[in-house]
């Protein structure tokens, strides 16, 4: 079976902001005494939507990643399509934990969703060889 290891890189810095981001709930949760939804209290709401984004769109753009690792896409295009994935979840995430940036929640957006196009494409391609 073919290694994986760009894949296992971004899987790994991937996890580790995924940490960081329920950590950051955690700590808000506690200081809010809100032990469940948000409470109506924003700054949690915003680091409940920065961890939930995170978790609805990693884990695919990952797996993508990963089978077209496995398929033998030349390095470039995996580092190209890893890097705009952490790029992209950190700019949005950074967004709405801080100032809440238009330009940069939509970057992240806009990275996050190009890697998942680009990747859902190219898996296509390779289907059809």
């Amino acid at each position: 079976m073919p290694a994986i290891h760009l894949t296992l890189l971004f899987a790994g810095l991937c996890a580790l902001l995924q940490c960081a981001l329920t950590v950051l709930v955690i700590v808000r949760r506690v200081q809010t005494k809100v032990p469940l939804m948000d409470g109506g209290d924003n700054p949690l709401l915003r680091r409940m939507r920065a961890h939930g984004n995170f978790t609805e769109t990693v884990p695919l753009a990952l797996m993508l990643l990963a089978l077209l690792e496995l398929r033998g896409l030349p390095p470039a295009w995996l580092w190209a399509l890893g890097l705009c994935l952490l790029l992209g979840r950190a700019l949005h995430a950074t967004s709405l934990l801080t100032t809440g940036a238009l330009w940069s929640r939509l970057a992240g957006m806009v990275l996050t969703l190009a890697v998942l196009s680009v990747g859902g494409v190219l898996c296509i391609r390779v289907f059809w060889g």
